[in-house]
């Protein structure tokens, strides 16, 4: 059987939690020039969850945090 990718829409918010956490941790023990890489693909990772998460109406969010 296949593995699915990792999606934040298929884990429970504790278990996303979780799971970055032990990412960054992993990350934070890299030498400087490899952490700034690694943290700049979790930047873009969770940019793109985030952005895909209002849908493609167009619409902004009103309420506070929003767009």
């Amino acid at each position: 059987m296949q593995q699915e990718p990792r999606s934040v829409h298929t884990t429970s918010d504790e278990e996303a939690t979780a799971e970055l956490a032990g990412r960054l941790r992993t990350i934070e023990a890299l030498p400087l020039d490899q952490r700034a890489v690694a943290f700049g693909a979790v930047h873009d990772e969770l940019r793109v969850a985030l952005e895909g998460t209002g849908g493609d109406t167009g619409e902004t969010d009103d309420s506070p945090g929003g767009r």
